[in-house]
């Protein structure tokens, strides 16, 4: 409980209220101030309830309950001692003045708040202005349209030194000045703040204006040429690129000071386009260095800016056209992570999936998460797609699109699609790795029309495999299990000696088929039961996606009989038939042990082909398929392959042997011949099943 004495108010109390000793712990604390009771009763006692809640005491006390006293105490912050230290006392500070900014002040067009100055050439500077002015804030509205930070709305709108603003928007400052439509009053408010701001900026805006002049800039300067909202070109993570600065700021870290620029680009989450914000830090330096030779420059300082923004766009068209899932080519540099974190470049050729959604999903390395577009972009973007009617043309469900049902896509504007990111997200089929790939590198696929002709088997299989094939795309829903979504995949298993051409066929209907072959083997599926499901699982949902063929190769460990005795190896055959029981596209699968199948998959199989060994025949049109496809100019006769296919090669090896001796004709800088050919051969004679 708590005690309190009640006193004669003290003189620095507001009237109608009364002074009580707060009594705690039997230590009496002064001044504290009750209210009024709510009847508007000011002669509040000890026996006055609706003041203070407790029992009088014969001492004069009254006894209350903690925190129910309803009113406000105020304590005090004391000055420092020699220590450094402070404390809050009860005592009102003696040194206390009144505030400077009160009702008289409230009548003038702006307040400068101005202390001593730290720069020599003069004795005071302003620490901030307040703008109280109606017609200048309706002129700043104009003037700093846009500026990131800044609300000419408000009722006490403040600027601080260095007044960033006013130096980045001072050109439009002065060209607003002088405009002929201005009423006298704006005309005046406008004359003192120029006024003032000539005063406080104006040095530094000549200093600018000549760094400007000169095209060099100081690094104490360089915040002046980094205009919030403006846009900024640099070779950040990949070839030059804009970027729409949002703010800048001086930061020390271990290795030095730095001027962060924070900026966003244009990103794709894999479901909507966005902003994403890069971090860009600009190194101190001494002296003056030219504005052409930072890291990041503001755009109007870039030399040919007609030719790079036009540049930047075209590469924005196809940012946006690649968002979505898409089958491409690649040739080049491309981006992947070390097990830090950090970047790292690979070189890559081959087919590739763009598919940042995919990406977001399965891939072990970092999303990027976007903003929404803010006002000013949703401004733009709604006037964008009412003109060009949202239209992005006619939707499919194959692999190089959206698919059907999905919504229309904003449409970016121009100025959007220059600050698209210069990368996009995807997976190569080549190397089985989630990388990010250079827009200006993904190209159309040139497709290989005589792949499946190219292949060595009887013309009825082939027949066979195309009509499987073709039918399961065109047609998915034809065949169905009793259960619904059950049994509606085509399963094909190729089964021969190693270098026969099964893992070729597979290539080869893709190929045909014109969509993406996503090949695995047993190794990428894992060991443990849960493993091998949880990547199955993966893979089947990527298949399905990308509308690809798959091809599961080497997978005998999955086909092979169930035995009592090895529980693990029978749960994961179970894992493996229990998954692909709904699967709904098209699966190859290849072994060397047909002969151990589990009884389970041989009703699960719709087309089991068995490849024999090649003949003489076969052989031959392997090395003529093989010649004709090279880059290199050959000279082999009819009599040299005739002769060649006598070798016992499988089609493996003998792609192996053609791409050795074109390396040494190469080297020779002469064609591929015979003599070539039979240097390999000869080298390589001691392998099993090779002879001349």
């Amino acid at each position: 409980m708590v005690e309190l004495t009640v006193s004669d108010a003290a003189p620095s109390l507001a009237a109608g209220s009364k002074a009580v000793d707060l009594v705690v712990h039997g230590e009496v604390a002064k001044g504290v101030n009750c209210l009024s009771t709510a009847n508007g009763d000011s002669s509040a006692d000890s026996s006055d309830s609706d003041t203070v809640n407790g029992e009088s005491k014969a001492d004069g006390t009254v006894e209350v309950e903690k925190g129910s006293v309803s009113t406000v105490k105020s304590i005090y912050r004391s000055a420092q001692d020699e220590d450094g230290e402070w404390t809050w006392v009860d005592e009102y500070p003696k040194d206390v003045k009144e505030a400077a900014e009160n009702e008289e002040t409230e009548k003038f067009a702006l307040i400068v708040r101005s202390q001593k100055s730290k720069d020599s050439r003069k004795k005071l500077e302003a620490h901030s202005i307040v703008i109280q002015s109606p017609w200048l804030k309706g002129a700043l509205s104009e003037i700093l349209d846009d500026y990131p930070g800044v609300t000419c709305e408000l009722h006490r709108l403040v600027f601080d030194a260095p007044f960033a603003p006013f130096i980045h928007r001072w050109a439009s400052f002065l060209k607003f000045m002088k405009r002929a439509d201005l009423d006298q009053t704006t005309q005046e408010h406008l004359r003192l703040l120029f006024d003032i701001l000539k005063y406080e900026i104006g040095d530094k805006i000549k200093d600018f204006e000549d760094y400007v002049l000169n095209g060099v800039i100081t690094f104490e300067s360089l915040w002046m040429i980094f205009q919030p909202g403006g846009v900024i070109v640099a070779a950040h993570k990949g070839p030059l690129s804009a970027f729409e600065l949002i703010n800048s700021e001086y930061v020390k870290l271990q290795c030095g000071v730095f001027l962060r620029l924070d900026c966003d680009c244009v990103e794709w989450d894999g479901e909507n386009f966005g902003r994403y914000t890069e971090e860009i830090f600009l190194p101190t330096f001494s002296g003056t260095k030219k504005i052409v030779n930072l890291k990041a420059m503001p755009l109007p300082f870039f030399e040919g800016k007609e030719r790079l923004e036009a540049s930047l766009v075209d590469r924005g068209k196809k940012f946006e056209q690649l968002a979505g899932h898409h089958y491409k080519a690649y040739d080049g540099q491309a981006i992947t992570w070390d097990d830090r974190g950090n970047e790292k470049t690979i070189q890559l050729s081959g087919r590739i999936i763009v598919d940042t959604g995919s990406f977001n999903r399965f891939s072990p390395y970092e999303c990027r998460y976007i903003n929404n577009f803010n006002e000013k972009d949703v401004e733009k973007l709604s006037k964008h797609n009412a003109s060009n009617g949202n239209d992005d043309g006619p939707k499919d469900d194959g692999i190089d699109g959206e698919s059907a049902d999905e919504p229309k896509r904003v449409k970016l504007t121009p100025y959007h699609q220059m600050l698209c990111r210069s990368r996009v997200r995807g997976y190569s089929l080549k190397t089985k790795k989630w990388l990010d790939f250079f827009v200006p590198l993904v190209s159309d696929i040139k497709w290989n029309n005589n792949a499946f002709d190219s292949l060595v088997l009887p013309d009825d299989q082939k027949d066979m495999v195309l009509a499987f094939s073709e039918s399961q795309v065109l047609n998915r829903a034809a065949f169905d299990d009793v259960i619904a979504g059950k049994g509606r995949g085509i399963i094909m298993l190729l089964s021969g000696s190693p270098g026969v051409g099964k893992t070729l066929t597979a290539e080869a209907v893709a190929e045909h088929m014109r969509c993406p072959l996503h090949s695995i083997t047993s190794g990428d599926l894992g060991s443990a039961p849960w493993q091998v499901e949880q990547a199955l699982t993966r893979a089947l949902e990527l298949v399905s996606r990308w509308n690809a063929v798959l091809l599961i190769d080497e997978c005998d460990v999955f086909l092979e009989a169930r035995s009592e005795h090895d529980l693990e190896r029978n749960q994961m055959v179970s894992i493996f038939l229990r998954v692909l029981e709904y699967y709904e596209g098209i699966l190859f699968m290849t072994t060397n042990r047909v002969d151990n199948i589990d009884a389970a998959f041989e009703s699960r199989i719709h087309v089991s082909i068995p490849y024999p060994d090649l003949n003489d025949s076969s052989r031959r049109h392997i090395w003529a398929n093989f010649i004709k496809t090279a880059a290199h100019e050959s000279d082999l006769s009819d009599r040299d392959l005739d002769e060649l296919s006598l070798v016992q090669l499988n089609g493996r090896q003998i792609k192996n042997v053609l791409k050795t001796a074109q390396l040494l004709a190469m080297r020779k800088k002469r064609h591929l011949n015979r003599a070539f050919v039979e240097t390999v051969l000869t080298i390589q004679g001691r392998r099993p099943n090779m002879q001349k």
